[in-house]
């Protein structure tokens, strides 16, 4: 199980919204050879650290694909700029953000790649999200289970389903 996360808090140059980039992504995810098999609710999320800048779409998605992690990276980091993402400042406001969480059990700690990603396991808008598709789901890392994950995260982290 290959884990994505997906978030957006800013309209693209075409007025889309962050629930539509998130779509967008999706779309470009699957035309760029990804296997979608399963997408998460959308959840609304403050920004972390806390900022005055929008609140934040956030998903997470399961796929299959052929592709080697490093190729999958290069993969989103190819549809985030396909979809406008410029990338500045750290924690910034952006059209879009396309993260590796997981690539299966695998636990890779390059100069390119962490897997799974290091800060996932602090951050409910990746758990919430996550446990709406994979919620037998252990982190290869730590072996917590998501309940365990969850339960451990800070309560201040807000988070609230979209209809």
């Amino acid at each position: 199980m290959i884990l994505v996360g997906l978030g957006s808090n800013l309209p693209s140059a075409a007025g889309d919204t962050p629930v539509d980039n998130c779509r967008r992504a999706l779309e470009l995810m699957e035309k760029s050879g990804f296997y979608l098999e399963a997408v998460s609710r959308f959840y609304k999320t403050a920004p972390i650290p806390a900022s005055d800048q929008p609140w934040y779409v956030n998903a997470v998605a399961s796929v299959q694909t052929e592709l080697p992690p490093e190729a999958v990276l290069d993969r989103l980091l190819e549809i985030e700029s396909a979809m406008g993402r410029q990338r500045g400042e750290r924690n910034a406001a952006r059209i879009v953000d396309l993260d590796l969480l997981a690539y299966d059990d695998l636990v890779l700690d390059s100069d390119r790649l962490i897997v799974p990603h290091p800060r996932l396991a602090e951050r409910a808008f990746v758990l919430l999200p996550l446990k709406d598709i994979a919620p037998d789901w252990i982190h290869p890392v730590t072996n917590r289970s998501m309940t365990t994950l969850i339960d451990a995260l800070d309560p201040t982290q807000k988070v609230e389903l979209l209809d």
